[in-house]
């Protein structure tokens, strides 16, 4: 017989959002490889002791395709909020369908926005997809505050 299984993991949603937060973290972490490959290949470090690493002071600067990759800044500004906005909302008992469709949305503009801006594709793409993300968060933040009201 095996053993009782935590109650966190009985819940639908919650399992839900893990693995979608978690497709998330590992593209962030993709995002950070590939950062760092590009600041390899143009020679262009964030900080002095890396440059003196890896050839000289001059190499201490910015780089425009560098920065482009760097897209984990807004990844974080963005994905962070979600991680407890969506921990929180599985913790309401929301719809299994629905929440998973919270959950989804926001992992697929997400991802497409990272597509669009290392790929330097066309407005409005990257734009629209970060839009189309911040709805399921606007959701459940207003859910959120909805159930904790009676507490403040």
């Amino acid at each position: 017989r095996a053993a009782p299984s935590p109650k966190m993991m009985e819940n639908a949603v919650f399992m839900s959002f893990t693995f979608y937060s978690t497709i998330l973290i590992l593209k962030m972490y993709v995002v950070a490889i590939i950062t760092g490959q590009v600041r390899l290949r143009k020679k262009a470090f964030a900080n002095p002791e890396d440059a003196l690493r890896n050839g000289g002071l001059q190499y201490y600067r910015e780089d425009p395709d560098v920065e482009r990759c760097r897209a984990h800044r807004n990844d974080m500004e963005n994905i962070f909020p979600f991680l407890f906005l969506g921990a929180i909302y599985s913790l309401l008992d929301p719809s299994p369908a629905v929440a998973r469709i919270h959950f989804f949305i926001f992992c697929v503009g997400r991802i497409v926005h990272t597509i669009a801006y290392l790929l330097r594709l066309k407005a409005p793409t990257r734009s629209v997809a970060y839009s189309v993300a911040q709805l399921p968060c606007f959701s459940m933040a207003l859910q959120i505050l909805l159930a904790t009201t009676p507490y403040w």
